[in-house]
């Protein structure tokens, strides 16, 4: 055999153990890591009651993996990589399910449930929010996931939240937003989660208002991100209203009564941490809502 070709099969023999050592080792780290969640439950039984899940937490992760992240490997592998083992060892600490609601269409629900959430993960498919709503209610640590957006004839479902015991919205998914997501359907993720696992950064409220219309629409929109459901025995609307950092309620209500609306009620909903966007080549950009 020519000296250069053995010269190359030599380097393609080394390459290949490096890469084997490289797995072996990122294997006894995920039983490493195994190890320490089993220490973690064992403190959380004396320290903490309620759902493992911890948004303000797994947000942040995932905006420290993105600033880290370079090379040929794709973000969406290393962002996939990391979700399921972030909900598989959550679920180890404490099992749940997911609810979803299918009504925006339950491939893209499915994509997203099993992008975040893995497959260890049971996925318990509904249809309509209601359903959702009311599995999470019965349940001390199962996640809902519901299309953030208006699904055309669905009811105002936001509205079963308003109780203070009722379960609240966590979580917007994707965590990490970005051109050609492979789960980008836009998610609220609700849950009880412990009130020091929430992350606080936009607020999310149901308010009701008379004399909803263009005008008012267009006075939020500056403000704050809504979903609006036509209320029609009140002239009015249900609407969703997520308040950014920054931006006060009380400047969201004044901007209705100002452009002509009325508010009915109002309640807070849930909060979940800013969305955290980024180029197709991976660069953080401006956060958005």
């Amino acid at each position: 055999m020519p000296e250069a070709s053995l010269a190359h099969q030599t380097t393609l023999a080394e390459l290949r153990r490096e890469i084997d050592d490289i797995d072996e080792a990122m294997h006894k780290l995920l039983m490493q890591r195994g190890e320490i969640i089993d220490r973690l439950i064992a403190v959380k039984r004396s320290q903490e009651a309620g759902s493992a899940f911890r948004p303000a937490r797994e947000a942040d992760m995932m905006r420290r993996l993105v600033e880290r992240h370079h090379g040929i490997l794709p973000l969406d592998t290393a962002e996939s990589i990391w979700r399921v083992i972030i909900a598989t060892f959550t679920y180890v600490q404490a099992p749940f399910s997911v609810h979803a609601d299918l009504s925006a269409g339950e491939p893209v629900m499915r994509d997203s449930a099993r992008f975040h959430f893995g497959f260890t993960v049971p996925f318990v498919p509904h249809v309509g929010a209601a359903g959702v709503v009311a599995a999470v209610a019965d349940a001390k640590g199962d996640l809902g996931l519901i299309p953030a957006f208006a699904v055309a004839g669905a009811p105002a479902w936001w509205t079963s939240l308003e109780q203070a015991s009722a379960a609240k919205i966590i979580a917007r998914l994707p965590f990490v937003e970005r051109p050609d997501h492979p789960a980008a359907l836009p998610v609220f993720v609700i849950s009880r989660a412990a009130a020091d696992a929430m992350v606080r950064e936009v607020e999310v409220w149901s308010v009701r208002v008379s004399g909803w219309g263009t005008g008012p629409a267009r006075a939020l929109a500056e403000l704050a991100e809504v979903i609006a459901v036509p209320d029609r025995a009140f002239d009015g609307a249900a609407l969703m209203i997520s308040v950014p950092h920054g931006v006060s309620f009380a400047a969201v209500t004044q901007a209705l009564v100002k452009s002509g609306a009325s508010v009915r009620s109002s309640a807070l909903v849930g909060s979940h941490a800013t969305r955290y966007t980024v180029s197709a080549e991976g660069r953080p950009l401006v956060r958005r809502i």
